[in-house]
This record gives structure tokens, C-alpha cells and sequence, in this order.
């Protein structure tokens, strides 16, 4: 198969276009952009300046790749871009800014799936096979970690983290850093561990006990967050899910400025 493009389609002469590359009708590819090997642009979508597209991914009718950032302070002669790896699906609708800053970029991993209309904000980071359902929202300068799944209509606040393997239920708000494999409810709430997610991912039965313990020692031990970090830091055995929990933990405690966001609630 050789790159098709059709007649109708809007391909800027500086856009570089891989081979085995489809791009359907009325879809638009601006100046400055990578389209990599075997990637489908279906009819009207549109593939915005400085954005780089891996290899095999699927860009659906009406997405809109590197928009400019929605921040009022952006200055649109800055030179920011949005990277993407491969083997990425962006159903109908789903926009994505690239970052704010000079130099910098809005990333996203590979093997994630995007459903129609979700979206993702400037300084963003999307891990490897990450989900986001319908309309679900991540702001800008957010983080949702590889295998993390946010439902339909989870608003997720600038500067959160969400971390690996982590799931939003659907309609929640996120405001604070959700730690690895936890499930979210309501508005700031965790209510448990992400078991299901955990043996998709190759985690073990060993894994998913300690992940459970940690879960417990930070939010239902009735420590103070600083001791019971203590209490999992103290743990010098823990196998490397409950390791990477412990890590984020620190790393949430630690954060300052506009990503001290603090831990959830536990509550169902």
C-alpha cells in the first residue's frame, strides 16, 4: 500500500508524510508536522502545526491534534509542540493542545485510546495505554499514568497527577493526586484498589496484596498522611507496585507551588 490522500484533503507542502499513510477527504495537515508511517486521517480531521504523530495511529473525523493551548497568556508565535507515539486511536471529536512555554510539549505515550470528545490540556503527559471514555477531561499541566482509564465526564484539575493504573468513576472531579491503582469516586474520593486493572497489567497476586496493605496504611489506619508514609517507607520488602505507590506518595507529599495537591479522601 502506498500513501493515499485525497483530492479534497488540505496537506501543507512542509508536512512530512510517512509511507503506507492514509488521509481521507477534507482532512487538513499544517506546516511543521510529522505524520509517521501507516497513520490514518480520517475525513476532517485536522493535524495542527508542530504536531509529531508516531507510526499506525488513527485520528478520527473532527479531531483537532495541537490546537493551540486554551490559556489567554499564550502567545501564538511561540514555537511548543505536541508529540505522540504510535499505535494511538482518537475517535470523533477528541482535541488535544500542545503545550504552553517555548520549547515545550504536550506528550502522549502509545497504545491509548481516546473516545469521542475527550480531551487532553497544554503541558499534559498521557502514559502508554492509557484510556480516557466520552468526554472525559484532563487540564493543563496534568499527568495520567500508563493503564490509567478516567471515565466519561471525569474532570481532572490543572496540575493533578493520576497514576498508573489508576480509574476514574464516571463524573468524577479530580482536584487532587490520585495514587497508583487507586480507584476514584465522587468528588476527591478513593474507595479501592484497581484489582482487575492490576492482573490485566501482569501484576501479581503478591503484587495486588501489598497494594491493598499500602491502601490501607495510607487511608484507612487513621494515620496522619506524613506518618503512615512513614509506616510504607518503613517497608524495605514491598515489590515494586507497592514501591511505585509509596514513590508517588512522596512525591504528591513533596510537590510545592501549583502541583501541592494533596492525596484524596477514602470514601465510597
Amino acid at each position: 500500500m502506498t500513501t493515499l490522500i485525497h483530492p479534497t484533503a488540505i496537506v501543507d507542502p512542509a508536512a512530512q508524510i510517512g509511507d503506507n499513510v492514509q488521509i481521507d477527504a477534507y482532512a487538513i495537515v499544517e506546516a511543521d508536522t510529522v505524520i509517521g508511517d501507516g497513520t490514518v486521517l480520517k475525513s476532517h480531521a485536522v493535524v495542527r502545526r508542530f504536531t509529531t504523530l508516531g507510526q499506525n495511529n488513527t485520528v478520527d473525523s473532527f479531531a483537532v491534534l495541537g490546537g493551540e493551548p486554551q490559556d489567554m497568556k499564550f502567545n501564538s508565535a511561540d514555537e511548543t509542540y505536541l508529540l505522540i507515539g504510535d499505535t494511538n486511536t482518537f475517535r470523533e471529536g477528541v482535541t488535544i493542545s500542545r503545550a504552553a512555554g517555548i520549547g515545550n510539549a504536550t506528550t502522549v505515550g502509545s497504545d491509548t485510546y481516546w473516545m469521542a470528545c475527550s480531551h487532553a490540556g497544554h503541558n499534559s503527559t498521557v502514559g502508554d495505554n492509557a484510556t480516557l471514555v466520552n468526554y472525559a477531561c484532563l487540564a493543563g499541566h496534568t499527568e495520567l499514568g500508563k493503564r490509567a482509564l478516567i471515565s466519561g465526564y471525569v474532570g481532572v484539575h490543572q496540575f493533578c497527577w493520576v497514576g498508573e493504573g489508576a480509574m476514574g468513576q464516571g463524573r468524577t472531579a479530580i482536584t487532587t493526586h490520585v495514587p497508583p491503582f487507586c480507584l476514584s469516586t465522587h468528588n476527591n474520593s478513593v474507595c479501592g484498589i484497581n484489582t482487575v486493572g492490576m492482573r490485566r497489567a501482569g501484576y501479581s497476586g503478591e503484587d495486588r496484596m501489598e497494594v491493598k496493605e499500602a491502601f490501607k496504611i495510607l487511608f484507612r489506619s487513621g494515620l496522619t498522611t506524613s506518618k503512615a508514609l512513614d509506616s510504607l517507607e518503613s517497608n524495605k520488602n514491598w515489590g515494586p507496585a507497592a514501591t511505585l505507590f509509596t514513590q508517588f506518595v512522596r512525591r504528591a507529599l513533596e510537590a510545592e507551588g501549583s502541583s501541592h495537591r494533596g492525596l484524596p479522601r477514602y470514601g465510597s
